[in-house]
């Protein structure tokens, strides 16, 4: 693997701890894919940087339309398109190919996925038809999903996922039509999901990313036009409500990968009226304005929903 020049703190294997810029536990590192056309590549980037984001390696199966948790130090992709209930990890400190996990209860597309420091969430989703599912894992196993709960909102896919330490968090998605609905679980426990709120617009594949205390919404395709969108929402994660506008994305699009770090969100590809981006944004969570441009990923990616990081709002 080439390492760009200033990726000091990274040995071209590992990132060495005791680089601020690098060091795993401080949660900077955020990885994107797989994106269009089925590709199985996985990119990353340091989220306190800007610059375009590097190979990380490749994951077990060639789909796209996936979802994807993290706890601080594994990364877990799941279900996808061609018929997967797959489930993939890395481990995040390293680089190097994904490892098969176990598998969903049923192939599904473009379900929401939140996390806490040790349980990863999927929600909703669209295969043989849309679900209201809930199922769960231990992260730090490996095994098949637990059953957690029914969604309270409609079945639907392409749903933005982000999350406090205590609170999971779905927003947006589509199934005969596109969704504003926002729904909440509290990820210790098992149960239903509870009504949230709504976003500022309805809309289908929204990116998804938080601090410890808020979570944002970004992008989608919205209604009744059927274009990509640029705006990104905001809610307090402790709280219940309606979605406030936060801003927009340098580039109108949907389905792309969002995550984070302490303070930081990224948005990463996805598909607009250009086609598919390999644009990354980002945007300071605990502020609002405009998303500012950060780098390129390696290749452009539709349905690249599936970004995590080792420090976003669920891990702080």
């Amino acid at each position: 693997m080439t390492v760009s020049s200033f990726k000091t703190g990274y040995d071209g294997v590992n990132f060495l701890a005791g680089n601020a810029a690098f060091d795993p536990t401080v949660g900077q590192i955020a990885l994107f894919g797989p994106g269009g056309n089925r590709l199985n590549v996985i990119d990353y980037i340091n989220i306190a940087t800007l610059g375009n984001a590097t190979d990380f390696g490749d994951t077990t199966t060639s789909i796209y339309n996936r979802a994807g948790l993290a706890s601080s130090t594994r990364g877990v992709f799941g279900g996808g398109s061609s018929s997967s209930n797959v489930m993939d990890y890395v481990t995040i400190a390293t680089t190097g190919n994904a490892i098969d996990f176990g598998d969903l209860s049923v192939y599904k597309e473009g379900a929401g996925a939140v996390a806490s420091t040790t349980r990863g969430v999927w929600a909703f989703g669209v295969g043989a038809s849309y679900y209201q599912t809930i199922e769960y894992i231990t992260i730090a196993t490996t095994g098949n999903v637990t059953s957690f709960g029914t969604g309270v909102g409609s079945a639907r896919q392409g749903i933005a996922g982000f999350s406090s330490p205590t609170r999971g968090v779905y927003a947006g998605g589509t199934s005969a039509t596109r969704s504003d609905e926002i729904d909440y679980i509290t990820i210790a426990t098992t149960g239903n999901s509870i009504d949230f709120g709504n976003l500022s617009v309805e809309k289908q594949g929204p990116m998804g990313c938080s601090s410890s205390t808020r979570g944002l919404a970004a992008g989608g395709t919205v209604n009744p036009s059927g274009a990509s969108s640029n705006i990104i929402d905001y809610v307090t994660i402790a709280t219940t409500g309606n979605a406030t506008d936060f801003g927009d994305l340098t580039v109108a699009r949907r389905a792309g990968g969002g995550s984070s770090s302490r303070t930081r969100g990224v948005f990463g590809g996805g598909v607009g009226a250009g086609g598919e981006s390999n644009v990354i944004d980002y945007v300071e969570i605990a502020t609002t304005g405009n998303a500012t441009d950060f780098g390129d990923l390696t290749v452009a990616g539709l349905d690249m929903n599936c970004g995590f990081s080792n420090g976003h709002g669920g891990l702080q």
